[in-house]
């Protein structure tokens, strides 16, 4: 598994227009969320068009908040496992917003973002877990300032502002598979 201008080799590619240039071309963090849309329902098509904007907000009533929003991540992990990346790694995906970081805000000029098809409370699937530790050795291997200790939640980087990944993550089973 390798990377292509920070594309990675293994993930279908789905490409969105939210995003732009790393102002310094650093990539040294992790940021692991959860998305599903609508709430609590997986497998649909709805977060690769939002991600790519052009999700139809009238196909569900949740969606009219979402109505003229950019964001996206660099990859999702869907439940089967599924890997899908929507902006290269060398670019800033819009995942993280108000963040900070140690001393350092904005973290999305220096993370990667990775979604996890999911909810704060509903377990992550063992195939999820496997991906998502395949994905984050690769990015360590492919990016010298990234490491297993520079790897957060959005909870962590916004804290008053965001809970995912949620309680229903295992920090401790994805570290330990790492060889934390």
């Amino acid at each position: 598994m390798s990377f292509n201008a920070g594309w990675f080799s293994s993930a279908r590619r789905c490409e969105s227009p939210h995003f732009n240039q790393r102002p310094f071309g650093e990539v040294s963090l992790l940021v692991i969320h959860n998305i599903s849309l609508p709430a609590g329902c997986f497998g649909l098509p709805f977060i690769d068009q939002l991600f790519q904007g052009c999700l139809d907000i009238n196909a569900d009533p949740s969606f009219k908040d979402l109505a003229g929003l950019e964001v996206s991540a660099h990859f999702l992990i869907r439940r089967d496992g599924e890997c899908v990346q929507y902006v290269s790694c060398d670019d800033r995906a819009w995942h993280a917003g108000v963040s900070r970081y140690g001393e350092r805000d904005n973290c999305n000029d220096f993370a990667v973002g990775i979604e996890l098809e999911g909810t704060d409370l509903e377990p992550y699937t063992d195939a999820q877990y496997q991906q998502l530790v395949l994905l984050t050795e690769a990015l360590i291997a492919q990016y010298p300032l990234m490491s297993a200790k520079r790897i957060v939640g959005h909870c962590d980087i916004a804290p008053m502002r965001k809970t995912d990944p949620g309680p229903s993550f295992d920090w401790k089973r994805y570290l330990t598979a790492l060889g934390e």
